[in-house]
């Protein structure tokens, strides 16, 4: 049985290792959403993302920064939906600590490109779904057992 502390933890680790989430924005004008390389460090629940400063989410969070961002790992064993705030973060020091060789072949730039942005999403709150792989399911259901009796302890609320 999985309590909320241990789906977090198991949400973070996975967006850790699979790093692709679609992020968009709440409004009646930002009804878009678009795939993303999250970035986390340690210790720390912000999740960072390098883009333009002519990126359509840049130019719309301007004016409302709620957001969303959704997430499912490779093996599709955690899904998430999560909702929080983007802020512009051009902080060097962060931009030092999140560069990399991936981030590093869309600037030509280097980490001085004049279209460099960093935004930085502030997650508030969210759901988050652990999966049992579905043939564990359908074994359930040939002895008899109802699988969603399981996925019952498999969700959380997460407020972070």
């Amino acid at each position: 049985m999985a309590n909320e502390a241990e789906i977090t933890e198991k949400f973070w680790k996975a967006l850790k290792s699979d790093r692709t989430v679609m992020l968009g924005l709440h409004g009646a004008m930002q009804d878009r959403s678009q795939p993303m390389t999250a970035q986390t460090l340690d210790g720390q629940s912000y999740v960072w993302f390098f883009t333009t400063k002519d990126n359509h989410l840049v130019q719309d969070m301007r004016t409302d920064d709620r957001a969303m961002m959704v997430f499912a790992s490779k093996g599709h064993d955690v899904f998430a939906t999560i909702d929080g705030r983007l802020e512009e973060d051009n902080d060097r020091e962060r931009i030092d600590q999140l560069w990399n060789p991936f981030v590093a072949a869309w600037f030509e730039g280097g980490k001085d490109d004049p279209n460099l942005q960093l935004i930085r999403f502030d997650p508030t709150a969210g759901q988050v779904w652990l999966n049992e792989h579905s043939a564990f399911a359908g074994l359930k259901l040939l002895l008899g057992r109802d699988p969603k009796q399981d996925y019952k302890d498999k969700v959380a609320e997460v407020a972070f």
